[in-house]
């Protein structure tokens, strides 16, 4: 009995970087989870310090990484909704032609870039601004407040940067 055409899409899918799709979830619900609780037990600014150089905040950010655009009057909200969606699904399709084992560092990566992108697009799709909450700071510098998904991205873009390092000394012949 041999295995009809879907079933082998679906192997190649299984062995390829999609099998790091439940990772792309799991930061989606861990970031709307969080943002849903700080939402209902914190006001607008409340601030309670967790850290000596960390506090948790409620603030809403209408732009982008470190409010880019946040002043403008509105557009800018479906032009990220425009990019999340396009970006994301480029890095899905690129997920699928990995080849799973040789290339995990890389799916992972993107699939936290994924998810952290998913996570942000639902709060600009269903509120028009992103929920931010985490307050890193050293004295009176702040850095700009962010979240889960913002955490998943950095993550994820530090994983495809260390990947990609890491492909070009083997090519160099560089021992890892």
């Amino acid at each position: 009995m041999s295995a009809g055409p879907g079933a082998a899409g679906s192997v190649r899918a299984a062995a390829s970087g999609w099998r790091w799709l439940p990772l792309t979830v799991a930061v989606i619900a861990l970031d709307q989870l969080a943002k849903s609780w700080i939402v209902h037990h914190f006001t607008l600014f409340e601030r309670v310090r967790v850290l000596p150089v960390l506090d948790i905040i409620l603030t809403y950010n209408t732009g982008a990484a470190f409010s880019f655009l946040s002043e403008a009057s509105g557009w800018q909200r479906w032009l990220f909704v425009a990019l999340a969606v396009g970006i994301s699904g480029l890095l899905i399709a690129w997920m699928r032609r990995l080849r799973a084992g040789s290339q995990d560092l890389l799916a992972c990566g993107l699939a936290l870039i994924v998810g952290g992108a998913l996570g942000n697009l639902i709060d600009r799709v269903l509120h028009g601004r992103v929920v931010d909450f985490i307050l890193a700071h050293w004295g009176a510098h702040m850095f700009p407040a962010f979240n889960v998904a913002d955490s998943a991205i950095t993550v994820g873009a530090g994983l495809v940067i260390l990947d990609a390092l890491l492909e070009s000394r083997a090519r160099s012949g560089v021992p890892r």
